[in-house]
């Protein structure tokens, strides 16, 4: 059996590395942290000193930061399918934007969302150039389709697909058909719709 613990909160970015979480299909303990205090202690500052969530803890090792959590449990169980094997051409797509979604695409978003301005000329310094750019590059990214990788789904689908799924509920990304589709093929999966109900869950739970 792993020894995975998985510490989130089902309001949080965390959903996206849960996600992957239900992928891989191993057992593993979720740890259900409010917002304040919980994610200050010193106990969790152990985990993660940024005091933040997602974070998972394997065995003796912590890996913070949705797309490294996702990125690792793909290479770690990889007899899951969820990243092309060394050698094969896809993993270059792999990398490529799985990187991009946590560089470049979550600076756009937060540049727009608090509606920070690149001064005229200061593009290139910036590593998402324009937010248009942004939106550009992930049309690029799923031109082969249906995913990231070609036929094969993988973390990155996991990583991207989030973003966009996201990005266009909460209208930072526009509704473009081909975001759309991508999305819809990316929450058709039996493991985001468990993530859901198991989040949604809680969240009405704790509501009570």
């Amino acid at each position: 059996m792993a020894d995975l613990t998985f510490y989130t909160n089902p309001q949080s970015r965390g959903r996206i590395a849960h996600w992957m979480m239900e992928e891989i299909g191993e057992s593993y303990e979720t740890v259900w942290l409010d917002y304040g205090p919980a994610m200050k202690t010193a106990q969790y500052l152990a985990v993660n000193p940024m005091g933040k969530v997602p974070a998972l803890r394997h065995g003796e090792v912590v890996i913070t930061e949705s797309a490294a959590i996702c990125a690792y449990l793909a290479d770690h169980f990889s007899d899951k399918g969820l990243i092309p094997p060394a050698g094969d051409e896809r993993r270059a797509a792999y990398f490529r934007w799985m990187f991009f979604v946590a560089g470049p695409l979550e600076m756009a978003l937060t540049a727009k969302s608090l509606d920070w301005q690149v001064p005229d000329g200061k593009s290139g310094m910036v590593g998402f150039g324009s937010f248009d750019d942004a939106l550009q590059a992930l049309e690029i990214a799923l031109v082969g389709g249906p995913f990231v990788c070609g036929a094969q789904f993988t973390a990155a689908d996991v990583v991207l697909g989030s973003a966009i799924a996201w990005g266009m509920l909460f209208g930072t990304i526009e509704r473009r058909a081909v975001f759309e589709a991508y999305a819809q093929r990316c929450m058709e999966r039996p493991a985001y719709r468990r993530v859901v109900q198991i989040n949604e869950t809680f969240v009405h739970r704790g509501a009570r």
